[in-house]
């Protein structure tokens, strides 16, 4: 078969960021039929030229071996690799082969700190490029577009899907990540698609016979089901202990995702902490740009008026329903809560505002793309969460940069490293209204505390960033290819 087609992608000013699913580590694929249409920004993002086979793969000589390595050729990456540390004082650099799904805005600032890092050399696998073409989100309920760059700054391929591009088993079917494994000599494969998917197992046999190691994860921090399903969860209890030790080493984004690794049995050294995290200093920057007076004004905000934010999907596990129905119940003069989102309960939000006389106080503002969520965030004085079901929930991050406190149900993946450290007392339980209504009614009658918190959040997020999720990516990899080759 071809090579798929790969662009090295030079402009490094685009900032990025859906969430990673718990079950998949990725969102579900649109259909081919509806990625027939070639989204634009490819071409003004990207200035790269089209090659025969990925770049990554091009520095070797034509009779196979790599460059530098003449004489042992692979030996020299299946065994030896800590010899040259030592003869020369000098860290090796990693060949990375990062496989994922498809684009998202979450993953692409990683991905570019990765390419700049001085111990990797990363080249990234993509299934598909939903996300940087335009396709139809099931959640959304509409057809989603980033209005961000998500493929410059860093090396990629996009490996032809021969699935369904459905969520089933074979809704990814990458076989010609094979070749590239095969011949591309990485020291590490880090799998991001999922074991539910195809191409996971794809990519696991061709690191196997190329001798390198295999990464991978999971956001989840509980056994439960999104559906709440009782027998997912006594199968996962059964299977996962035996998937997550067929990494080399697992990479886990939370704090929560680590004791769930630890609860399957899965050893410490096995495990490693990689904070799931967005570029935090665009998300400042962009923040720091906007005028908030002018902002409550462009959005019809008197200056006195408090505003209550819900920014996600509008679906059931995310409960907008309770944030709407505790809103009601608090009673909260002068005030607004903002739904930034679509979803199928959409129409039922509104309806049951109406039904409980607050419809005038509450504002629908639909889908909201990247570029204009920190003036979103700036404005409002509080973001709530009361997800039943939220593995992370990256929307903390972003909120958390703009200087916007936080409150969150206490099964949003975030709470314990991210909402706990500055204020323990805006975690809440999933599903009691009551319970939210009282702490959003006592978080707005403190507006001192709530001024308080704008800096703290700040303060926090900046110990939770990209570059630490790579540094910790670096370390993962290097106790990944001690596990397969030695040391």
């Amino acid at each position: 078969m071809p090579w798929p087609r790969p662009n090295q992608l030079v402009f490094l000013d685009g900032r990025v960021t859906p969430q990673l699913s718990a079950e998949v580590y990725g969102e579900p694929q649109t259909s081919q039929a509806a990625r027939a249409g070639r989204n634009e920004d490819r071409k003004k993002f990207s200035t790269g030229g089209k090659v025969e086979e990925p770049a990554i793969l091009s520095n070797r000589k034509k009779d196979g071996r790599e460059k530098g390595c003449e004489k042992r050729g692979r030996q020299r990456l299946s065994g030896e690799w800590g010899m040259d540390e030592k003869r020369t004082g000098e860290r090796r650099r990693w060949r990375l082969l990062a496989v994922a799904s498809h684009p998202v805005q979450y993953a692409a600032p990683i991905f570019r700190r990765m390419a700049k890092h001085p111990r990797l050399e990363l080249h990234v696998a993509y299934c598909s490029l939903r996300g940087a073409e335009a396709g139809h989100d099931p959640e959304f309920g509409r057809e989603v577009k980033w209005d961000v760059p998500l493929l410059d700054g860093y090396e990629w391929t996009e490996v032809p899907n021969e699935g369904s591009g459905d969520e089933s088993f074979g809704g990814l079917n990458n076989p010609g990540l094979e070749k590239i494994i095969r011949e591309g000599k990485f020291d590490a494969v880090a799998c991001f698609t999922g074991y539910v998917r195809k191409t996971f197992w794809i990519a696991r046999r061709a690191a196997k016979k190329a001798n390198a190691a295999f990464l991978f994860g999971t956001d989840a921090t509980t056994l439960e089901a999104r559906d709440g399903r009782a027998w997912k969860k006594w199968l996962k209890r059964l299977t996962w202990p035996v998937i997550f030790r067929m990494a080399d080493q697992v990479i886990v984004p939370s704090t929560g995702t680590k004791e769930l690794m630890r609860s399957l049995g899965i050893a410490d050294e096995r495990i490693t902490l990689t904070p799931y995290s967005v570029d935090n200093d665009w998300w400042m920057a962009e923040a720091a740009k906007i005028d908030r007076a002018t902002a409550r004004r462009e959005h019809g905000l008197p200056g006195d008026e408090r505003a209550i934010l819900f920014c996600a999907k509008l679906q059931p596990w995310k409960r907008p329903m309770d944030l709407l129905r505790a809103y009601a119940m608090a009673r909260i003069e002068n005030s607004r809560l903002l739904f930034a989102g679509e979803g199928a309960q959409k129409a039922e939000l509104a309806a049951e505002a109406k039904r409980l006389g607050i419809a005038d106080q509450v504002t629908f503002l639909g889908f909201v793309n990247q570029s204009a969520l920190p003036a979103l965030y700036k404005l409002v004085d509080l973001m709530i969460l009361p997800s039943a079901y939220e593995p992370f929930a990256v929307v903390v991050n972003e909120a958390m940069c703009c200087g916007c406190p936080v409150m969150v149900s206490d099964r949003v993946g975030a709470a314990k490293d991210l909402v706990v450290p500055v204020a323990p007392e805006f975690v809440f339980p999933a599903g009691n209204v009551e319970a939210l209504a009282e702490k959003l009614a006592g978080a707005l009658r403190n507006p001192e505390h709530l001024e308080q918190m704008k800096r703290a959040v700040v303060a926090h997020i900046k110990t939770w960033s990209p570059e630490r999720n790579v540094d910790a990516m670096v370390e993962a990899i290097e106790a990944g290819v001690k596990r397969v080759r030695g040391s």
